[in-house]
């Protein structure tokens, strides 16, 4: 394989460890949280509050954990939450969260493909509208989520806290029951998320 040749980008739901998964994920999450693109954590925790962490997500029952592998090595994941049994009247809800990719694959179509996998996912669980929120800086991904249709619904002027000030949020939703917009095109987006 020469230099040239891109990564395979391979998505799937993980709902078990594979030798390595484990600190690969670990290490994509602390990249991407060091780099402020990490999902909610301002600085990493440690190694073993991490690793309870993503073994704690793959035991909750409305959660789906979607990883995204650059030549099989988890680049970013991702997070699909139905609401729980007793929430009848939100059934038909989820929630896209925790996204993020390492920096080193960004612009290789991982978060792209972590997306539209859990589009996927939503629909096969007969969801028919999916939420996410973000901070207003994080302005590639805010790209990539209006460029897959996402419609802004909301704003939050102090949504976070980071390094002491507050920081702005967005709130988006898509209609799972509305005719996706053809695929975004990698090239005219910078996928910095």
């Amino acid at each position: 394989m020469s230099d040239t040749t891109p990564p395979d980008i391979t998505v799937e739901d993980l709902d078990s460890f594979r030798p390595g998964d484990l600190p690969d994920l670990c290490q994509a999450a602390e990249a991407a949280i060091l780099d402020g693109g990490g999902f909610g954590w301002l600085r990493p925790p440690e190694r073993d509050v991490f690793e309870r962490f993503w073994k704690g997500v793959m035991v909750v029952p409305e959660r789906h954990l979607i990883v995204g592998r650059a030549d099989g090595v988890i680049a970013g994941s991702a997070q699909l939450i139905r609401a729980p049994r007793n929430n009848e009247a939100q059934a038909h809800v989820g929630n896209l969260t925790a996204m993020f990719v390492a920096p080193w694959a960004r612009s290789l179509g991982v978060a792209r493909k972590i997306i539209m996998h859990i589009i996927e996912v939503a629909k096969d669980n007969d969801l028919k509208t999916l939420n996410l929120d973000v901070r207003e800086s994080q302005t590639a991904a805010i790209r990539l989520y209006e460029a897959m249709g996402f419609k802004q619904w909301g704003s939050h002027p102090a949504y976070a806290h980071v390094n002491g000030r507050p920081v702005a949020g967005r709130f988006y939703y898509l209609d799972l029951t509305m005719e996706q917009p053809v695929e975004a095109d990698k090239a005219t987006i910078d996928l910095g998320v």
